[in-house]
């Protein structure tokens, strides 16, 4: 993957982090991914640090997702 386009990604998880943040009204917190450096922005940083950071914020986010639906629904009929 080139670098621009990991830095697309790295946009596009970002924005998805927004978004559940938004939805759910509490901050995920993201220790590890908020503790480097690199964000979509910082676009002077190295092609690795992407792929880094989008690494660490896919697995924080699919982490936090799975906790969130973890919860069991009760069947009913329609």
């Amino acid at each position: 993957m080139k670098k621009q386009e990991l830095i697309h990604l790295h946009g596009l998880l970002s924005e998805v982090r927004t978004r559940f943040e938004i939805k759910s009204d509490s901050a995920f917190d993201f220790p590890e991914y908020d503790g480097q450096n690199t964000r979509p922005t910082s676009i002077h940083h190295s092609k690795n640090d992407h792929r880094e950071a989008v690494l660490t914020l896919a697995d924080d986010l699919t982490t936090e997702l799975m906790s969130e639906t973890a919860e069991t629904v009760a069947p009913h009929a329609d």
